[in-house]
């Protein structure tokens, strides 16, 4: 059983290490909505999602003035609206109607994010799954924080070549029409390999098709908690690190249990899962890249970074799945650039690349996360970069994505401010050579060999 006891072992983590829940993201299945008339949709929409959610965020409050754990985030995740607007949106425009609604309601029960803007397309695209994707850049330049994402590949369908060029034509679009304000529209878009369908963290969350009426879900985060640890055990070797980080995972998935249980009771709505992942912001202490640094590293991106991610990333598998019996969504250690002051500060010091934080996606969850790039970056040049990036998951049987914002106007040197937790970073050059035959080919790539073990 989990008591106070747990809770207060972790005073210290949360007042002077950056430790959080970083969210409570609650799925809302939205498949009872389905209808072909967009009006009679819209509305259905609309209450589905205030009845269920209505309570989310006061609860969410609640528990954390009584625990005295930061809840950084209250967010909903629904059913890909590709599935369910297909009956009634016969333009992307009717599609640009939905995410009105979302935001709307969204804004009405006070969340943070919603996502499920999303297509799931990794063998086929339908109509709706392609007038979806057409409608996304207009919809997040029209919408505030709902949040977009498509599957593009997975392990047993291989990738779908075509909506991936497409998708290098729809990064551009979308910053473009966002471009007054950095091409902000592009952190909310992200594109996957073997998306889950529990996943709590924005902008990937859906609400899959396998889950529940309505489920909740849990994110917990403590880069600041793991780094502050391993300090009193520098020089040890690495079965003292491990240990240790493993120690530190466990007491931290711990805390999410609590909140995800706490919140499940409260709102009468089943429990999902915890994701452990080191997912940093731009505070000062909250950086993965700094936990690279303790473990020896001067700069991320030095020799034997990919090592040392790979290491910390099964430690933290390792503790949480110790610590609760659901442990799923992304959970390990994410890299975003803009989100992590120690990122930034590597790019800038010259250490971090756009290729090695390719390399080091190979180890860690998600992908190439948050990286500015310039805005003249051809459409072509992203489809390639989500093609490598795509084949790393289907290969090595995991999840991959890529969130980059070409940011029109600006060119390597420069810096974007994004602001909150999507934070600050310098435009990182992008390999000037083409690839654009590569991308236009069209069609799929085959799903690998040992995608056909039953």
């Amino acid at each position: 059983m989990i008591n106070i006891n747990e809770v207060l072992e972790t005073n210290d983590m949360i007042e002077k290490e950056n430790l959080d829940v970083r969210t409570i993201t609650l799925g809302i299945s939205l498949m009872d909505c389905i209808d072909s008339d967009l009006d009679r949709l819209n509305e259905k929409i609309y209450n589905k999602i205030k009845t269920v959610a209505k309570d989310l965020v006061a609860t969410g409050q609640a528990i954390e003035k009584e625990f005295g754990i930061p809840i950084v985030n209250k967010r909903i995740s629904v059913t890909p609206i590709a599935l369910i607007g297909g009956a009634a949106c016969k333009t992307p425009d009717d599609f640009v109607t939905i995410a009105k609604t979302l935001d709307k309601v969204r804004a009405e029960v006070g969340v943070n994010f919603l996502g499920g803007y999303s297509a799931l397309v990794s063998k086929g695209m339908t109509k709706a799954d392609e007038l979806l994707i057409r409608s996304i850049p207009k919809a997040l330049a029209e919408t505030e924080l709902v949040c977009s994402s498509v599957n593009l590949g997975s392990t047993k369908t291989g990738i779908n070549m075509d909506a991936v060029r497409l998708m290098g034509d729809i990064i551009k679009e979308t910053a473009e029409l966002t471009k007054d304000n950095d091409s902000i529209g592009c952190s909310k878009l992200v594109v996957f390999c073997n998306a889950p369908d529990d996943n709590p963290f924005m902008a990937g969350a859906f609400h899959g098709v396998t889950e529940a009426d309505a489920i909740i879900n849990v994110g917990v985060s403590g880069p600041g908690v793991v780094k502050t640890a391993l300090e009193s055990v520098r020089g040890k070797n690495f079965e003292v690190l491990c240990e240790t980080i493993k120690k530190t995972a466990f007491k931290v998935t711990r805390v999410g249990q609590l909140v995800a249980q706490e919140a499940s009771k409260r709102l009468g709505i089943p429990f999902g899962i915890i994701d452990l992942s080191l997912a940093p912001t731009p505070a000062i202490g909250d950086s993965v890249a700094d936990i690279l640094c303790e473990i020896g590293l001067e700069y991320a991106g030095a020799p034997g970074t990919t090592a040392a991610l790979a290491l910390l990333n099964d430690q933290v598998k390792k503790g949480g799945v110790m610590a609760s019996s659901y442990v799923g969504g992304l959970s390990g250690a994410f890299i975003p650039v803009s989100e992590d002051q120690g990122m930034i500060d590597a790019v800038n010091a010259g250490a971090l690349t756009l290729e090695k934080l390719e390399a080091m996606t190979c180890v860690c969850s998600v992908g190439l996360d948050m990286i500015a790039i310039p805005g003249d970056t051809k459409a072509t040049t992203i489809a390639g970069i989500i093609a490598d990036e795509l084949a790393i998951g289907m290969i090595n049987q995991k999840t991959t994505a890529v969130r980059v914002i070409p940011v029109i106007g600006k060119g390597v040197g420069e810096n974007v401010e994004f602001g909150g937790l999507l934070g600050h970073a310098p435009i990182m050059p992008v390999n000037p050579f083409s690839c654009d035959a590569f991308v236009n080919r069209g069609g799929r790539i085959p799903a690998p060999i040992h995608s056909f073990k039953n």
